[in-house]
């Protein structure tokens, strides 16, 4: 049976009736208060083995008390609950050396099950307070976002490499930003590379610099990414991306903390955090050989999963607001939005997640005149775009495939009115002429895949690997 003596703080006389019954019945000697004064009372004569205590109180905030109950009693551990569910409230927890943040409304097993942890777990010394932090980098108070605040606020005074997950527009570098500027790095930059976005055979040399002649063109010796961030947090995001040459440095940097140049035979030492992200399934790029196991596992030291908006929709009044008001900072007309046009919004399933919220909420700060905009508003904004036609040359009635891709184009954009087309325009093109182009080719040569790639001037495995992926039938005539 547990044992304890367990002080409760809270100016909610409900709450404190829940807490004391289910605590009680756990076996645990319960004395329940609903001010600050009386609890500091208790802590200060020495009584309790741990604390429960609401944030907000009528004479003091539990974040004011916290480093005075460290301060006198730092093994005693603090559970700390709140409604003001924001990234900034886990932060401000756990700065101030509580043991764990709840938010409000919580499970009771779970509150249990943390009491229970910490009356068993060995007694660590208090953290020291740092300075109050104003700013709100991630928003949302949905349950989906708690669980990322509370695994943010346990990694800012760690070194541990990041492995971000989530779909395009999710806010992975909000969170890498978050990570180093709350974190003991914050003083070093924070550099943050998108792989997808560097030509290929460049990756090596923008991410670990050059010596002067390592390659036609390097007339000088270039700093690399490694080095710019030394000190700081270094974002990789679209991890997946990176080519192979590229994976064994970064695995040797994760290994042994060091690299060199391109050119360069000196070993240099990297005193960086990396933080990693990505939109796609890394295990199937290992599966496809694209990807090794063994960097995954480097990276992916502690896996952080972002939740798509579609599965986040109780937070969207919350990010409107932060839209708005960001828009306003910028100069644009106050706006609000009215109860059915927030409804309105969480019927849509936003493929591209928070990114297109923003949009959407800057084209309407900026483009309506009306202080306040209504769900039909938003109807007309979220409407499905116009179908696109046929694709082909002939069907658009120009003779070049750059005609025939620049009305395409045309017919995409405006299919999609004053709304912003979801990102991933590049790849939706390419998958739009790769297919039939590898399929043509592989017909001319009657099925026969050597021939097929010395046409379109491809490595044969390059081409095999594309069939396979875009699912092309291969039939062989002759």
């Amino acid at each position: 049976m547990p044992t304890g003596s367990i002080l409760i703080a809270d100016d909610d006389p409900a709450i404190r009736t829940v807490l004391n019954q289910a605590l009680s019945r756990a076996g645990y000697e319960v004395r329940l208060t609903g001010n600050a004064a009386t609890l500091w009372r208790w802590v200060s004569q020495g009584e309790g083995d741990l604390v429960v205590t609401d944030v907000v109180m009528p004479d003091e905030s539990a974040f004011d008390l916290l480093p005075r109950i460290k301060k006198l009693r730092p093994n005693l551990p603090v559970v700390v609950m709140s409604a003001q569910n924001t990234f900034m409230t886990a932060i401000r927890a756990s700065e101030r050396g509580a043991y764990e943040y709840l938010p409000k409304p919580f499970d009771l097993k779970e509150l249990i099950a943390i009491v229970g942890r910490a009356l068993a777990a060995p007694k660590q010394a208090a953290t020291a307070e740092t300075a109050e932090m104003e700013a709100l980098p991630l928003v949302g108070r949905s349950a989906a976002m708690q669980d990322i605040y509370r695994v943010l606020a346990r990694l800012m005074q760690t070194d541990l490499t990041v492995m971000i997950s989530g779909e395009s527009g999710t806010g992975k570098e909000l969170v890498a930003r978050a990570l180093h500027d709350y974190g003991k790095r914050a003083k070093g930059p924070f550099v943050a590379v998108n792989m997808a976005a560097i030509p290929r055979d460049l990756i090596e040399s923008e991410l670990f610099g050059h010596e002067k002649g390592a390659f036609t063109g390097a007339n000088a010796r270039a700093s690399g990414r490694f080095e710019q961030a030394e000190g700081g947090t270094l974002f990789l995001d679209e991890i997946g991306d990176m080519p192979m040459e590229a994976q064994t440095r970064l695995l040797r940097v994760l290994q042994q903390g060091e690299y060199t140049t391109v050119g360069g035979r000196t070993p240099i030492r990297s005193d960086v955090r990396i933080v990693a992200a990505s939109n796609k399934d890394l295990r199937i790029l290992i599966q496809q050989g694209l990807f090794r196991e063994d960097l995954f596992f480097r990276l992916n030291v502690v896996p952080l999963r972002l939740p798509p908006l579609r599965e986040r929709l109780d937070d969207i009044p919350d990010l409107v607001r932060h839209f708005l008001s960001q828009a306003e900072a910028e100069g644009m007309p106050a706006k609000t939005l009215d109860a059915a046009a927030l409804e309105r919004l969480k019927r849509h399933r936003w493929p591209g997640n928070i990114r297109e919220l923003e949009n959407l909420i800057r084209r309407l700060a900026a483009l309506y005149p009306q202080d306040t905009i209504t769900g039909a508003v938003i109807e007309a904004e979220l409407a499905p775009p116009a179908p696109v036609a046929s694709r082909g040359p002939a069907s658009y009635g120009v003779d070049s495939l750059a005609g025939a891709v620049e009305v395409y184009l045309a017919a995409y954009f405006a299919g999609f009115g004053n709304n912003s087309p979801p990102p991933g325009l590049y790849h939706r093109v390419l998958r739009e002429i790769e297919g039939p182009l590898l399929s043509a080719a592989l017909a001319s040569a009657r099925g026969n895949q050597i021939k097929a790639a010395d046409l379109l001037g491809l490595n044969r495995n390059t081409l095999r690997k594309k069939i396979r992926d875009l699912d092309i039938q291969v039939f062989r005539t002759g």
